[in-house]
């Protein structure tokens, strides 16, 4: 059993959505997630998926009658900001903000995506 719990972090995100194959599409287009485990309900909805990105792992499931969508934030590193950021708006996000240099040293965008969670896409400011 150890050995399949080797993946978990002490904390996991998880997203409760009103439309989870929209988000596991939006997930692999701009972060380029990797589904690891999906279990789908009778209506063929997303009861409960695992997703790597990067060396992160994400849980999300699609909101039912007894569990309700609720929007979340996310603060993503990527290898370049501006193109996260434009591949988000390709995915169809909104912007919440466009790439700008912060004084703590990252490059950051934000997006909120179809379902109404915030990603802020960071990357290192090369100095």
């Amino acid at each position: 059993m150890a050995e399949t719990l080797n993946h978990y972090r002490t904390i996991t995100p998880y997203l409760v959505v009103k439309d989870a194959d929209a988000e596991l599409r939006f997930l692999s287009a701009v972060f380029g997630a990797k589904e690891k485990l999906c279990k789908r309900r009778e209506d063929n909805t997303v009861m409960h998926a695992e997703i790597e990105i990067g060396d992160s792992l994400v849980m999300l499931g699609q909101a039912s009658e007894d569990i309700k969508p609720r929007e979340a934030a996310f603060y993503v590193m990527v290898e370049s900001a501006d193109k996260a950021y434009e591949k988000a708006l390709g995915a169809g996000a909104k912007s919440e903000r466009k790439p700008e240099d912060q004084h703590y040293g990252h490059r950051v965008a934000g997006v909120v995506d179809p379902n109404g969670n915030a990603w802020w896409v960071a990357s290192a400011v090369q100095r």
